[in-house]
């Protein structure tokens, strides 16, 4: 079997790689989004855990985002008026990470981040799109696919590296 290192390098090499091509080919979400939400499976913790927590806090900044961009959108077209609003927003993902499930904020702000990123990158708003092609739906999507890249490369990595720990393997 392989060390730890070589192990999540052949895991996540391999399976980046067909994230890829599902996201180019067969779920049409913005692949970034599906590595951000896979980095945020393992900065949660990883394992069982790790992919309800990163989830759960993915999806709470993307309402966040959600609500933030609806109300900049039907308000005032002013940038004080945006800037104060996503003051609220990122007031709103602190307060949402006083809870057990949210306790790592920085996944709520991948959440957030991801939505605000991908109306931009589909070129959506809020309010002017279809159901099926909504940013919020899609970023919400795209965090489930990256996060189940995550939890599977946990997987194969584990598998790959057979018992053999980080400690025992000499640093080189």
């Amino acid at each position: 079997m392989f060390p730890p290192l070589v192990a999540a390098m052949i895991s996540l090499g391999v399976l980046g790689a067909i994230d890829t091509y599902v996201t180019a080919t067969l779920i049409p979400v913005p692949v970034w989004v599906t590595f951000i939400a896979w980095a945020s499976f393992f900065a949660c913790g990883g394992e069982k855990t790790g992919y309800i927590k990163s989830i759960a806090s993915n999806f709470t900044g993307i309402i966040i985002a959600s609500i933030t961009l609806l109300i900049i959108e039907i308000g005032p077209s002013a940038p004080l008026f945006a800037a104060i609003l996503v003051g609220a927003g990122t007031s709103a993902m602190v307060f949402a990470s006083g809870t057990k499930l949210l306790d790592f904020p920085p996944a709520i702000v991948f959440g957030f981040a991801s939505l605000v990123g991908t109306t931009a990158a589909t070129q959506t708003t809020i309010t002017g799109a279809e159901a099926l092609t909504h940013p919020t739906l899609i970023a919400m999507l795209a965090m489930v696919v990256g996060a189940s890249f995550g939890f599977v490369s946990e997987i194969v990595t584990k598998l790959l590296s057979a018992g053999q720990t980080a400690e025992a393997q000499p640093n080189t």
